[in-house]
């Protein structure tokens, strides 16, 4: 059943016109045949009793006279070779006495003169019971059960007595040629339509369907390929189809905005990322140089001995390391380009937040890392490590804790973020990844839409567990085929 429901329309139309074809002709087939075959019935039976009355008024004398021979004759006389209608021919025809005893029969070997009519069993045997029953002049139709004969009984009446009967026999299977004679004219007539309908009904299958297949192919687009969708050729009728086609053209054109509202929203969030690690650098660059301008100018004033330089030039090697180490981190962070994410990622993302936790006293600890670079785009990735570490620095309370967690798992990179904060209630829970839905007052609520956006774009999911002192944002993204 699924395979025809997957079928296209140019196939379902047609299928549909000579279902309805052969519906139609099969009901009309039965109605003519239960009709035909009641009238051939009707017929049948008029044209027996009929018989059964002339052959009982003709052998009334040579049943009297006991003239057999003469009896044969009328009977053969009534029994034709070749009849026109085969249907209405009598198979056996059998004259009785009033004790059931044949008289004449146009089978004498199987029904023996002076025999008894039962003699040879079956439908036969049960006659004579009939025979009690009803007024003796009574002409009679008989149909034993599960037999494929029936009978019509004709009493030979003289001067008010009862000479015996006359029985005649007929086959039921006998009318089947009619029947089917009707059924193979009904087929003709049925193959001879299907052959004129099926190729109007595949003109107007094509033309159809032609205009949904376009809708359908212009849906398959939808949502990587939106422009190619909103510049696919869709009808443009007053119809139901053509309603459709335009409800898809509004709909792509809403994506369209969707999608570009969603570009910016993204580029803002990553700048105002970029703008908060940027205050908290600014703090981290000054404090070394702060350092470094303090040991050049104690150098200055007190002179240097070679102790006291080596002493100075390993402070400010370590200061302008430090600044190095910082700015590069912020830089990779605003680069566009993508590569694969490295071990290094991590190291640099923990600089980024660094100085927001330290203004938090929030200790950030590493659980596990990569030992190599996954085949995962790195700007994306940092902007998820990155906001879900700075919400978790947020989240947590003064004095807590931060675990990062980044290793892999199969095919899959695994993320997890733990902070000891206040836990989610679960009412906020349904609308966490909406955005403009943060529950702090200096969120905007974009962080954690972000997050869901590229996890989702990556092909990867994302989990919340949180209760009272324990909160963890579980991200798997797969980056293979196993």
């Amino acid at each position: 059943m699924n395979r025809l429901a997957d079928l296209s329309l140019r196939w379902k139309i047609p299928l549909r016109v000579v279902a309805a074809v052969l519906g139609t002709a099969i009901a009309v087939t039965v109605a003519l045949v239960a009709r035909d075959y009641e009238i051939v019935r009707q017929n049948l039976e008029g044209h027996a009793r009929s018989m059964g009355r002339v052959l009982a008024h003709t052998l009334v004398m040579p049943v009297l006279h006991d003239d057999i021979w003469r009896a044969y004759e009328i009977l053969q006389s009534a029994h034709e070779p070749n009849p026109a209608a085969p249907e209405l021919q009598a198979q056996v025809v059998l004259v009785t006495d009033s004790d059931y005893r044949v008289f004449v029969s146009t089978r004498p070997r199987t029904f023996p003169i002076g025999s008894s009519a039962a003699t040879p069993g079956g439908a036969y045997g049960l006659l004579r019971a009939e025979l009690s029953h009803g007024a003796p002049e009574d002409q009679r139709l008989l149909e034993p059960a599960d037999s494929p004969l029936f009978f019509v009984m004709t009493p030979l009446i003289s001067d008010g007595v009862a000479l015996g009967h006359v029985i005649l026999t007929y086959a039921k299977p006998a009318l089947l040629p009619r029947v089917a004679g009707l059924v193979g004219r009904a087929a003709g007539v049925t193959v001879l339509v299907l052959i004129l309908l099926l190729p109007v009904s595949w003109a107007w299958a094509r033309r159809t369907a032609r205009p949904l297949l376009r809708l359908a192919e212009a849906m398959k687009q939808l949502p990587l390929e939106v422009e190619a969708a909103r510049l696919a050729d869709l009808p443009e009728s007053r119809d139901e189809i053509g309603q459709l086609g335009a409800a898809f053209r509004r709909m792509v054109a809403e994506m369209r905005v969707k999608q570009e509202m969603e570009r910016q929203m993204l580029s803002s969030e990553r700048l105002a990322a970029i703008g908060r690690l940027t205050a908290g650098i600014a703090h981290e660059i000054n404090n070394p140089l702060t350092g470094m301008l303090t040991a050049l100018n104690t150098l200055q004033r007190h002179g240097g001995d070679a102790q006291r330089t080596e002493r100075t030039l390993s402070l400010l090697q370590r200061g302008l390391s430090q600044i190095r180490n910082t700015v590069g981190a912020l830089l990779v962070e605003a680069k566009i380009a993508d590569r694969e994410f490295a071990p290094e990622d991590v190291d640099d993302l923990l600089i980024l937040v660094e100085a927001e936790a330290h203004a938090r006293a929030v200790r950030v600890v590493v659980d596990g890392r990569i030992a190599a670079p996954v085949p995962l785009p790195a700007t994306l990735l940092r902007q998820i490590v990155l906001n879900l570490l700075l919400n978790a620095v947020t989240a947590a309370e003064a004095g807590g804790m931060v675990r990062l967690d980044v290793r892999t798992a199969g095919r899959a990179l695994a993320v997890a973020v733990f902070n000891d904060g206040a836990h989610i209630g679960q009412d906020e829970m349904p609308y966490l990844f909406e955005p403009f839905s943060s529950g702090r007052e200096s969120g905007h609520g974009l962080g954690l839409w972000i997050v869901y956006q590229i996890t989702r774009q990556l092909g990867g999911e994302i989990h919340v567990e949180s209760e009272p002192g324990s909160t963890t944002f579980s991200i798997e993204i797969p980056y293979g085929n196993s």
